[in-house]
């Protein structure tokens, strides 16, 4: 790591940069997965029109670039009059991006719940958000550990986007340094390390909770 040396007098950059990156990620992952939960219902609730908007949302979301998603809500949305500073735009727009993603892995959870039990809430007067809330969300929560750890990990690369608009995350940071210093192996190459060391650990901690999980059931 020797050709890393003419980094250091930057280091404290790339730290708070990471903190930049850190808070992007929670907050637009915490978004997502309410509104990912919200999408599930509204995709298995006896309502057609929540189930038609469900569907339409999440394939909008899912044929729509992230960076022309980003772009269009900082320069298209200030035109109608709605003002948001740089980092809450892009975790408004990971966190409905990535909703529609979480929506999909919660769905497929909801999915393998077996019907016989559904069935049988239903049978002994359970309403359709009591089912939900007592047997199908709490079985299907511990088959989709795995899937939204993924997701988890991957908002993290995903957070890179904000640097295309100037938020100062790990990526933007490597950029402004590569171009101070035109040292761009070196630069980038920590900057990798700066997000192995948030991606590696996380990874980590949800294996042993998807082993955890496993035991349980």
């Amino acid at each position: 790591m020797d050709f890393l040396h003419p980094l250091l007098p930057f280091a404290w950059r790339f730290i708070e940069a990471m903190g930049v990156t850190i808070e992007l990620t929670a907050l637009s992952f915490a978004m997502a997965f309410a509104l990912g939960i919200a999408l599930t219902v509204m995709a298995v609730c006896p309502l057609t029109p929540l189930r038609w908007f469900a569907a339409t949302y999440v394939e909008i979301m899912r044929m729509t670039p992230l960076l022309a998603l980003l772009l269009l809500f900082v320069f298209g949305l200030p035109k109608l009059g709605f003002m948001y500073s740089l980092t809450a735009s892009s975790v408004l727009v990971l966190g409905f991006y990535t909703a529609a993603w979480v929506a999909e892995v919660l769905k497929a959870g909801v999915n393998a719940v077996p019907a016989g039990q559904v069935e049988a809430a239903r049978s002994i007067g359970m309403r359709f958000g009591q089912v939900l809330a007592n047997v199908v969300i709490p079985q299907a929560m511990r088959t989709v550990i795995p899937p939204l750890g993924n997701l988890f990990v991957n908002q993290i690369k995903a957070s890179s986007i904000a640097a295309a608009i100037g938020v100062f995350d790990i990526t933007y940071t490597a950029q402004r340094i590569n171009f101070e210093t035109a040292q761009a192996v070196p630069t980038f190459a920590a900057a990798m390390v700066a997000y192995m060391a948030l991606t590696i650990p996380l990874g980590l901690m949800m294996r042993r909770l998807e082993r955890k999980m496993a035991v349980a059931r």
